[in-house]
């Protein structure tokens, strides 16, 4: 059967919160150069309180992090108790705020509580657009549906830079930054008011006893009419269980191996640097001698490789299997980080057009490596060690853990790159050896072992 067209378009719609997610984490890496220059002077009056220049332009860059952190945190009960459609609503709102007041800011502190804001909504849409998604589909198309919000956060990031490279080229000067965030302003509104006209999830109006307009909902999205009753009892079933599980206590030593995997691929996954080169992907070529025209272009080039080989893994992890993509992330991480570090030491701060050349195919060869490896595979990987029991809660360790190390990257990254380029790509390096060791002898391979063998599997 074909997918109905009414579900895609659902999907597609709810899956524009992944879109204004990437665009979010990533629109910043054409602003952070002038908001350096811009809050200078503030930077000075913070660094006799607390930190140094540097310090306090990592947090201002790393504050949507730490909204994410919290965003990522607290709308799993709301949507719960509300419903998903309506989080998502205002989670869309929550980006045209954060947006529009980014655009207008008029000082350092409403900016940057404009950029939490919009961190609450990326946290947010990480939690409650997959799970709309994968709550509105039949069982058969619920991969894809829910694999759209993974392809749009991949293609959300290469719009920012591309949307960047273009307001750039117009040499709109110290205001460029305000229209790099307002653009946002237009997926946003109409994420918010496409939202409007979707469903209410099927899951959600069981769980609220509203069992006829589940039906209707299911059999306009492609269930199969003669098994609806079937798929509602299901459904039935399936949360009452959820109910019995939250009194099973989630920190204790029977759960401690899937615990310390999904924390260690998560802090892993940061460690790499991927967001240092997100957030701050002109700059680094800067750094590497390009011109600022030339750097702002290269950033689309790293954020179209990204999305391309995001891609070609998602439709290959269940074949080649979660290892053997994270062993061969693992090695290219190291060989274009190390290269990378090398070239920064060789030139210093008088890159040779050579050296420019060598660190952009290193950044090449570094984002391929991760949208291959762990790009693809974190988030299946957790989803998988888990029992059913406290999947959820290991989910939100792991994205907890994610975010809280993509702040931490990110508020660093300007401290110390001031010591050297070549420092830090050495030490995201030095990490990633660390992980092809967890790699080889410390992760099991999940692909295609049934959920319960694999509890067996790792001692549970």
């Amino acid at each position: 059967m074909k997918i109905k067209p009414a579900l895609l378009k659902c999907a597609l719609v709810a899956s524009m919160g992944g879109l204004l997610f990437g665009f979010d984490t990533a629109v910043i890496s054409g602003a952070e150069g002038i908001l350096k220059e811009i809050y200078a002077s503030r930077y000075m009056e913070l660094s006799n309180f607390l930190g140094t220049k540097s310090f306090w332009h990592g947090f201002t860059v790393a504050s949507a992090l730490i909204g994410t952190i919290i965003g990522a945190l607290i709308f799993g009960k709301p949507a719960d108790r509300y419903g998903r459609k309506k989080m998502l609503i205002v989670l869309g709102i929550l980006y045209l705020i954060s947006a529009a007041g980014s655009a207008l800011s008029f000082n350092w502190s409403f900016f940057v509580i404009m950029r939490f804001i919009g961190g609450l909504a990326v946290g947010g849409s990480s939690v409650v657009a997959p799970m709309y998604n994968a709550e509105i589909s039949p069982a058969r198309y619920r991969g894809r549906m829910v694999a759209l919000t993974q392809f749009n956060i991949v293609l959300g990031i290469m719009l920012a830079f591309l949307s960047n490279y273009l307001i750039k080229s117009l040499d709109l000067g110290e205001v460029s930054y305000r229209w790099m965030f307002g653009v946002e302003i237009i997926p946003a509104l109409a994420f918010t008011i496409l939202m409007i006209f979707n469903p209410r999830s099927p899951r959600w109006l069981v769980s609220k006893s509203l069992l006829d307009e589940a039906k209707k909902v299911m059999g306009r999205l492609g269930a199969d009419t003669e098994n609806i009753d079937k798929e509602i009892g299901g459904i039935v079933a399936s949360l009452k269980s959820d109910r019995e599980t939250l009194s099973e206590k989630f920190f204790q030593i029977k759960y401690i191996k899937p615990i310390l995997l999904a924390v260690t691929i998560a802090a892993f996954n940061q460690l790499s640097g991927i967001n240092a080169v997100l957030y701050y992907a002109p700059r680094v070529f800067t750094m590497a001698g390009f011109g600022e025209d030339a750097a702002f272009l290269s950033s689309v080039v790293i954020g179209f490789v990204n999305l391309i080989f995001t891609m070609s893994a998602l439709l290959i992890i269940d074949h080649f299997g979660r290892k053997k993509l994270m062993l061969y992330g693992s090695i290219g991480y190291i060989v274009s980080l190390v290269t990378i570090a090398i070239t920064f030491f060789v030139n210093g701060k008088e890159f040779s057009q050579a050296g420019g050349t060598v660190v952009l195919v290193g950044l090449i060869f570094f984002a391929a490596s991760h949208s291959f490896g762990q790009g693809a595979v974190i988030w299946v990987f957790i989803s998988e060690i888990f029992p059913n029991k406290v999947r959820a809660r290991g989910q939100a360790l792991g994205s907890f853990t994610h975010w809280f190390m993509a702040a931490a990257i990110s508020w660093s990254f300007p401290v110390l790159a001031e010591i050297s380029g070549g420092f830090i790509f050495s030490f995201y390096a030095f990490c990633m050896v660390f992980q092809l060791l967890w790699v080889l002898f410390k992760m099991p391979e999940t692909k295609g072992i049934p959920l319960e063998e694999l509890q067996k599997k790792l001692g549970l």
